[in-house]
Formats: C-alpha cells, sequence, structure tokens
C-alpha cells in the first residue's frame, strides 16, 4: 500500500472512530454502518481523483460533489432527478429532514430513536468531517489540523450524551486520530533516507532484496516504533494525571440529566421542545389515558415544576433523587377541610416518546410503573435512572384531585417562611415595569387570591394579548418586560409572566410544564398529543398547596374556583369568560357567514375559502413552464456530464490531425524566401500530431513521460503497449518528425502523420483489453488537461497574491 493510500483509510478510520461517540445517541446503530459504506465511497473518489491528478481544490469539490450524490441517493431519491442527481425537490426534502431532524433531537431524550432527520444529520455530520479530514490529511498533506473536525465531532457527541462509556469513546476518537498522525509520520519518515544510528554494524551481504527494501523496511520499523511510542504516552500519561471533577462532560456537571443512583440530582431543560411541538404541522400522539373521573378538562399532566427564576430563565432546582415510595408523602400545604377526590389513570407512553421525567397527573399518591424510576419529593416528580425512558411504559397512577372554593382560596393564611424565601425570589435584573404592572392590574385587591385571579383575567381576557406560537420563546427578566410591552406570545410567556409578576407581589409561584387534557376519544380514552405540551403557573396557597392557574388564552381550561358564577339573568360578559370547551366541536355556520370561531382567528388558524393560495396561479393544474424547462436542462446536463471526457477529447484529436501537414500525403515545395511560414504551419501540426500519439498511448495506459526523448518515448509506447509492424513503423516516423523539427538546422516535415497517429491507436486499442477499450473511449486519463486548464488561472491568481 502505498503512502498516499494509507494516508486516506487512516483518515477514513479516524473520522469513524470519532462517529463513534454518537453511537450511544440514538438507540439503533445501523446508521454507523451506512455512515461507514457512504464515506468509504467518498474517501474512494477523493484518492482516484488525486491520482488523475487534479489540482487540489477540484479535488475537494469532487468529493463534496460525491458526498452530496450519496446523500440523495440514501435520503432523497424519490425526489432526486433520475433518482441521483439533486433538484429543488431534493434540496426541499433535506431541508424537511433537516428540520425534523432538529426537531427530533430537542423532543428525544437520549438515546433517541433513528428517526429520517436524525440518521440525515448524522450521516450527512460524518461525511461532513470525513471530508474535512481528508482534504486537510491526504490532499494538503497536514495530518495534525485534521484533529480540530474530529475534536468538533467528538464534542458534539460528548456534549449530547450521558452514561457510562465516555472514556471507551475518547480512547477510539483519540486512537484513530494518533493513527492518522502515524500514517502521516511513517510516510514522511520513509523520505528521511537512511536511518541513523550510534553503532556501528557489519554491513549486510550484497542482494537485491538488501539493495531495494532494507533501508526501507528499517525506516518502516522506526516510524512505527516512534508511532506506537506516542500512542503510550498519549493514553498513559492523562490516566497518571489528577483527575478535575465538574468539568464540561462531567455527568454530574452542569447541565446534566437526572443522575442515577443514590445521592443524584435532578436538572432538566423541558423548554428546548415546547414550541417545536407546538408549531409542528400534525399533532402526533404521546400517550393514551384512561381515568376513573368523568371530568378529565382538569386532567394535566405535569412533568417538571420550574422554581428558580434568577434573571437568565426559569429553571428546576438540582435536588437529591430517592427510592420511589410505595405511597407518596402528603402534597405539601394540603389541609384535611379542602375537598378532594381520588382519581386512578392508567397511561401508556408511545414508542416515538422518549424523555427522562414521567407524566402525573398533580399530585400523584401511588404510582406504578414499568423500568427504573426514582422520586424527587420537592417537585413530586419522577425521573428514569440508567437511560430510562418513557419510550413505550405503561403506568398507573392514584392522584388527588383537589377542589377548592373560592372562600377557602381567599381566606388563606400566609404560608410559611421558608416557601416565601424559596418562591418569591426574584432577580435584581427584574425590571420595575413588572412589578410596577402587576401593582397597576391588581389594584383593589383585598387578598392573594384576587390578585392571582385578577393577573389571570388579565392575561387571558382584559390585557389585549394575542397567543401567537412564532414569538421567539424568551425567557429572562427582560423578555417578561418586552412581553408586557408586544402582548404576544403563547404558553411560555403568560405563565412565565404571571409567575413572576405574582413573586412580585409576594405570592409564591413557579412554573410547571407538562401536557394540558388530551383529546377525548370515541373509545373512552384519551388521546394527549404533541400541540398539548402546555406551560402554566402554579400559585401556593396555605391550606390547599400549589394550585393552577390558566393565564393563556384559548388553552388548557380555567380552573372552577377562579371563575365567578354569574348571578341569574345577569348579561353576558359580566364576569370571567367560562372555561373553554378544547373538545367542543363549533357549529357550521350558514353559508355567507364567518364560519371560523374568534378563539381561532386569534390563534391565526382560519383560511379564507375564497382566498387564493400563495403561489397558485388560475390554472395551477401541473407543473409551471420554468419548472419544467428547468428540470429538462438537468436531465440533459445529467445525461451529458458524464460524456463530456469523451466529447472534449475528440474535438481534440479532430482538432489536432485536421491540419494540412499531417494529413497531406506530399510534401510541399520550398519556395526560397517564402519557406519561413509554411514551414512553421508544418512544425505545428507536426508537434501536435506528436501531443496527440502521446495522449492516446495515456488513454490506454501508458502516461506521459517529458524526460525521454521523442525516439526514447516512442519506444516506450512500443514496448508497452505492445504495438508491431505498421503500428510500431508509425510511432518511430511520427517521433522521427518530431526531432527533425526540434533539432535539425532545417527541418523537413514529414507527410502522413495523421494516419500514422491513427495507425498507433489502432494497435493500442487492438492490444489492451475490453475494460481498457471503454475506458479510453469514454473516460480518457488524457482528459485531465481539460481539468489543468480549468484550474491553471485560480493557481496563477493564488501565486499572485502570495506573492504580493
Amino acid at each position: 500500500m502505498t503512502g498516499q493510500a494509507r494516508l486516506t483509510v487512516s483518515a477514513a478510520v479516524a473520522t469513524l472512530a470519532a462517529s463513534c461517540a454518537m453511537l450511544p445517541l440514538v438507540d439503533k446503530s445501523t446508521w454507523i454502518v451506512q455512515a461507514a459504506f457512504l464515506l468509504t465511497l467518498q474517501s474512494t473518489a477523493g484518492a482516484l481523483t488525486r491520482r488523475v491528478p487534479l489540482a487540489r481544490p477540484l479535488t475537494v469539490a469532487v468529493q463534496a460533489l460525491t458526498g452530496l450524490l450519496l446523500l440523495t441517493v440514501a435520503f432523497a431519491y424519490e425526489q432526486a432527478v433520475a433518482g441521483v442527481l439533486p433538484g429543488p425537490e431534493a434540496f426541499h426534502e433535506f431541508g424537511q429532514l433537516v428540520q425534523e431532524g432538529a426537531e427530533d433531537v430537542g423532543r428525544y431524550a437520549i438515546p433517541a430513536p433513528a428517526t429520517a432527520g436524525i440518521r440525515l444529520l448524522l450521516v450527512g455530520g460524518v461525511l461532513v468531517v470525513g471530508l474535512a479530514v481528508d482534504a486537510v490529511a491526504v490532499t494538503y498533506r497536514s495530518a495534525a489540523p485534521a484533529g480540530l473536525p474530529l475534536l468538533a465531532l467528538y464534542s458534539v457527541a460528548a456534549g449530547l450524551g450521558q452514561g457510562a462509556h465516555g472514556r471507551l469513546w475518547f480512547v477510539a476518537a483519540a486512537s484513530g486520530y494518533l493513527l492518522l498522525l502515524l500514517a502521516e509520520g511513517r510516510e514522511r519518515l520513509a523520505r528521511w533516507g537512511r536511518v541513523l544510528s550510534g553503532r556501528r554494524t557489519a554491513p549486510p551481504a550484497p542482494g537485491p532484496a538488501t539493495a531495494a527494501g532494507g533501508g526501507r523496511l528499517a525506516r518502516v520499523r522506526t516510524g512505527r516504533r516512534i508511532g506506537a511510542l506516542a500512542l503510550g504516552i498519549a493514553l498513559a500519561v492523562p490516566a497518571a494525571l489528577p483527575s478535575m471533577r465538574g468539568g464540561l462532560f462531567e455527568p454530574g456537571g452542569p447541565g446534566s440529566a437526572a443522575a442515577s443512583g443514590p445521592g443524584g440530582t435532578t436538572s432538566v431543560k423541558p423548554l428546548v421542545a415546547l414550541q417545536d411541538s407546538l408549531n409542528q404541522p400534525e399533532n402526533r400522539e404521546l400517550l393514551r389515558l384512561r381515568s376513573s373521573t368523568e371530568n378529565t378538562r382538569d386532567l394535566y399532566l405535569r412533568i417538571v415544576a420550574l422554581d428558580r427564576f434568577e434573571g437568565a430563565a426559569w429553571q428546576t432546582t438540582e435536588r437529591p433523587l430517592t427510592e420511589l415510595p410505595a405511597v407518596l408523602p402528603a402534597p405539601p400545604g394540603l389541609a384535611a377541610g379542602v375537598r378532594t377526590s381520588r382519581v386512578d389513570t392508567t397511561l401508556t407512553a408511545s414508542d416515538g416518546y422518549a424523555q427522562n421525567y414521567l407524566p402525573l397527573p398533580y399530585p400523584a399518591e401511588e404510582v406504578r410503573a414499568e423500568g427504573r424510576w426514582r422520586y424527587e419529593p420537592e417537585g413530586r416528580v419522577l425521573a428514569g435512572e440508567r437511560g430510562q425512558t418513557t419510550r413505550g411504559v405503561r403506568y398507573q397512577v392514584s392522584s388527588l384531585q383537589v377542589e377548592p372554593t373560592a372562600a377557602q382560596l381567599a381566606a388563606a393564611p400566609a404560608p410559611p417562611e421558608e416557601i416565601l424565601r424559596a418562591y418569591t425570589r426574584v432577580p435584581s435584573s427584574l425590571p420595575p415595569v413588572v412589578a410596577q404592572t402587576a401593582r397597576k392590574v391588581t389594584a383593589g385587591s383585598a387578598n392573594a387570591y384576587q390578585q392571582a385571579v385578577m393577573l389571570q383575567d388579565w392575561f387571558s381576557v382584559g390585557g389585549g394579548f394575542q397567543y401567537d406560537t412564532q414569538v421567539a420563546s424568551g425567557t429572562g427578566a427582560e423578555a417578561v418586560a418586552r412581553f408586557l410591552t408586544a402582548k404576544r406570545g403563547f404558553c411560555i410567556h403568560f405563565s412565565f409572566s404571571m409567575a413572576a409578576m405574582a413573586r412580585t407581589l409576594g405570592i409564591p409561584a413557579r412554573v410547571a410544564v407538562g401536557f394540558m387534557p388530551g383529546t377525548p376519544m370515541a373509545d373512552g380514552s384519551v388521546s394527549v398529543g404533541s400541540k398539548d405540551a402546555h406551560a402554566w403557573p402554579e400559585l401556593y396557597f396555605e391550606g390547599i398547596g400549589w394550585t393552577r392557574f390558566e393565564p393563556t388564552p384559548s388553552r388548557g381550561t380555567t380552573p372552577e374556583y377562579t371563575v365567578a358564577e354569574p348571578s341569574p339573568g345577569a348579561e353576558p360578559g359580566g364576569g370571567p369568560a367560562p372555561p373553554p370547551d378544547r373538545t367542543a366541536v363549533p357549529p357550521s355556520a350558514p353559508k355567507g357567514t364567518d364560519a371560523c370561531p374568534p378563539a381561532q382567528k386569534r390563534l391565526g388558524e382560519c383560511r379564507s375559502p375564497a382566498a387564493p393560495v400563495e403561489g397558485s396561479g388560475p390554472a395551477s393544474g401541473g407543473p409551471s413552464a420554468g419548472t419544467v424547462a428547468g428540470v429538462a436542462v438537468a436531465v440533459l446536463a445529467a445525461l451529458g456530464l458524464p460524456l463530456l471526457p469523451m466529447l472534449w477529447r475528440r474535438r481534440v484529436r479532430a482538432r489536432r490531425l485536421g491540419g494540412p501537414g499531417p494529413r497531406a500525403r506530399t510534401a510541399p515545395s520550398p519556395t526560397p524566401g517564402a519557406a519561413a511560414p509554411a514551414d512553421a504551419a508544418a512544425a505545428g501540426h507536426t508537434l501536435a500530431a506528436w501531443r496527440e500519439l502521446t495522449d492516446s498511448a495515456w488513454d490506454y495506459g501508458i502516461p506521459p513521460d517529458d524526460s525521454r526523448s521523442p525516439r526514447g518515448a516512442a519506444a516506450r509506447i512500443v514496448a508497452a503497449g505492445a504495438l508491431h509492424g505498421a503500428a510500431a513503423e508509425s510511432a518511430g516516423r511520427v517521433a522521427a518528425a518530431v526531432e527533425q523539427v526540434l533539432y535539425a538546422p532545417r527541418p523537413r516535415p514529414l507527410p502522413g502523420l495523421a494516419e500514422d497517429v491513427e495507425c498507433v491507436r489502432a494497435g493500442l486499442h487492438a492490444a489492451a483489453g475490453r475494460g481498457a477499450r471503454l475506458r479510453a473511449v469514454l473516460l480518457p486519463r488524457s482528459s485531465a488537461r481539460l481539468l489543468w486548464s480549468l484550474a491553471r488561472p485560480w493557481s496563477f491568481s493564488r501565486r499572485r497574491s502570495a506573492a504580493a
């Protein structure tokens, strides 16, 4: 194996070794096989291109084009032109898959399902990194900087992945990089020359093996020893150094998910995918449940509670996890005089829903769940350990449906000091307008309960707010102030703003994240989908505990204890709006009227049936003329591109052999005083015929050798091409004509050189095998001159800029 081939293989192996760090991120590992196959083809394209050879930028471009074609065949062949060439529809499909992959990355817990979008991100990332490593290490002959893309690939996997195999993947990635360095060092060492040694040894017995391979074998052995020593030092030294805990990749470090085992902590970022879930085009079912209560409108499923607000964002407080008790402790703050009812619910998570926290009704009393789950008492949440997720889990929950009255909430005493201290804290960066607006909205209230109801009604009914999921999901202190001014947002903005404003009024508050009540089905079950993802504020009232409020307009259900019952005969609109019924089907409107309900108008989900669809014309029954023309051009280009080398080669051959000099059989009579122009033209045709002869030999596998004389080059072509008889004589005549032109004082061009060149081509064609004949016709090697001519201006401009 040559040094360049060894470097190519090492670059691909190093890329795959670093890619193994992403194996724990996905539940199925078949994507790595696909990535390895496509990376092998891409690296092979680079190796073949370097053998031509091409300019370095063109080599990288060929590899990039190969990678694009491979991704098109693997992920968008149905939308591609002829199943291979990426057209507009294929690029649109790539965009859709990348968007879906990004959504799936934020939605699913690790290990995530191998969806098409995630596989495209993984395989495409491997090909991009492999292209960068191959270009830097092999094409540009600098293996050390190739560690940067490898480090980027490993860092992404290490930043997302969790588990006990981090050291194994690091060793694999480091070993691949060191293997690449070893391959480059071995090649460099082979070019150093004789290995120097401090001791004198007797010279070996002369012989062919000793003379040809002894020195090279010694250099190779020395290179292996150097590489093995460097690999051992790189692996042994970090193990001997003192370890530093709490770093970026430490499992218990910042941003880690729920740790497993006793003493673990809970830490989750539940808002990463909430907005993406709400903006999905379809409502994918995540949970299916059956409950003992007929009133499922208040059956919210709570995942986590965000109780720490330090200015940058609302987050969960990291707390220790304990064993899941058979019966959960009583919820904090709930007194005996408040009406409660027991609700038994059976839930089944879909196979496409995987995250580390179990959705539960609040407050849960008993949980019987499959798998490994641990309990966090303060937030009353269940977190999976050792990779346990909700995927396909079936579990039963017994919970309390707390039904306080408005009078009980209004008469609630002051909360305990520890509750006030922990849940009324606001950051110093919170703009003063938040507290000012809270006092203004709740002016005239008599107690904390009335303040909470006024805040809820102001957001949901009277404040002029609009529900909009396209608004950026800012969660910091400044985002709350901007939301109060813009008055557009979705559940994150409403719940965060109400909780922040409640804290400024001295009411303990936090934000719960989970799911709204789902959609009742015909069989009595309830379907909870991705569009049911929701966030709502929870306010603490002593004697009742943590109490749900619903400030988001047109979402969820307004709690009954916050709605004043209308007096008999009262006009509608005199009090808070009744809780919206998400399951009710709007009655069909008569023709000519607006059939879109006001709630859907505010959500922007209405479209006039008479309004034309954007981009559609009066006759939108088929593709436009521009599309048809573009597809036709793409098809013609796809068909003509493989034939380009053959067509270019025929055109060059016709130009070289089409002049009067090579074709003439009768030598022109010299005329004194006027022979210089004719001789110059004949000499040009002779040199053109010679160039065509050498390029024809190159097409059949005999590359040109400019170090030889024309006669020596012709003899080499005759010997390598197995020419005999007329073909060998024709090659000799062309070489003699070239020597006349180059070396004679008064050259006498020979006639009939074109026929001689054609005779040589016929002899080469007859002596070659079937594969060599096809390649000489369809993909002639001498067509590399075309690529050289295209790369020459770029190389010239680069030299000029370097000189400047």
